[in-house]
């Protein structure tokens, strides 16, 4: 997941946009900062009892779909806030009598909007990420792996999509034991190997995990599509034995070269405690 910031109109929304289910999250106290003219604890309180009278009038299922997300808070501090994506936002919108809810409703859309205008145009996306990733400092040989290895990833998720994986747990749950498979860590695990917080993973692997991710995807796609796995039991099926492919394949790698592919660096910027991927990686 990738945290950012967006504006409305001078006042700062927290935004997480999570790449393996292509969804923006937004910080639901942010907009009720907003839709009240009142401070982050004013906010707070309210959104609690709002949420709690949601969910006496039935509607439940709005304050579910929130999820609680780590987002830098006033200090600095990474801490976990109540987010919702922007078709969830809209409906805790239309539950607040304010002046405001008007404009945050039609800001919301325009972000929709955009994301609709990517989605027409594939370009601007793959634009955008390849300006993110070039100010990490990436080379373009990476880049290029990276954006195959997300080509593979799309491909097995809407294999997943098709064959009852519908909901977002499942997709984590399953891309976990991939990833476990196949480099011994969950990714929980191998993210905090990297030092990495709210970050994406896939973002500060060297070139040899992304290949190693890639192929362990395209392996348990290969295997779903061979015994039309259905459901999530099946599909793990499948996820271990395409994560294990790539585990045979690494170890061999290993083996052979003396070089171990996972790795503690990263592409943080240069702070004591943490590493970047070294020149040698960059070159490459």
């Amino acid at each position: 997941m990738k945290n950012d910031i967006k504006i409305f109109e001078q006042s700062k929304i927290r935004s997480i946009y999570d790449e393996e289910k292509d969804v923006w999250y937004f910080s639901v106290i942010d907009v009720m900062v907003i839709l009240l003219e009142k401070d982050y604890q004013t906010a707070r309180k309210y959104w609690n009892k709002l949420a709690e009278r949601l969910r006496n009038e039935g509607a439940a299922e709005t304050v579910t779909n929130c999820h609680r997300l780590k987002m830098m808070a006033t200090d600095g501090k990474m801490r976990e806030t109540d987010v919702a994506n922007a078709e969830t936002m809209l409906r805790i919108v239309q539950s607040v009598p304010s002046p405001k809810a008007e404009p945050i409703k039609r800001w919301l859309a325009r972000v929709g909007y955009e994301r609709m205008i990517e989605v027409a145009d594939p370009s601007l996306s793959i634009n955008r990420a390849r300006e993110n990733w070039q100010r990490l400092g990436h080379s373009e040989k990476w880049i290029g792996q990276r954006m195959m290895g997300q080509e593979t990833r799309n491909k097995l998720t809407d294999y997943w999509k098709a064959h009852e994986i519908t909901k977002d747990e499942e997709y984590a749950i399953l891309t976990n034991i991939i990833h476990q498979e196949w480099s011994g860590l969950s990714v929980k695990e191998h993210k905090q190997l990297k030092g990495l917080k709210s970050q994406n993973l896939r973002d500060h692997m060297s070139e040899a995990e992304l290949i190693f991710t890639a192929l362990a995807e395209l392996s348990t796609r290969q295997v779903a599509e061979n015994t039309n796995a259905i459901g999530m039991k099946e599909n793990k099926k499948a996820a271990k034995i395409g994560g294990n492919i790539s585990k045979r394949a690494k170890e061999d790698f290993e083996k052979r070269t003396g070089q171990k592919v996972v790795t503690d660096e990263n592409y943080l910027p240069n702070k004591p405690e943490q590493k970047k991927i070294s020149k040698k990686d960059k070159q490459k």
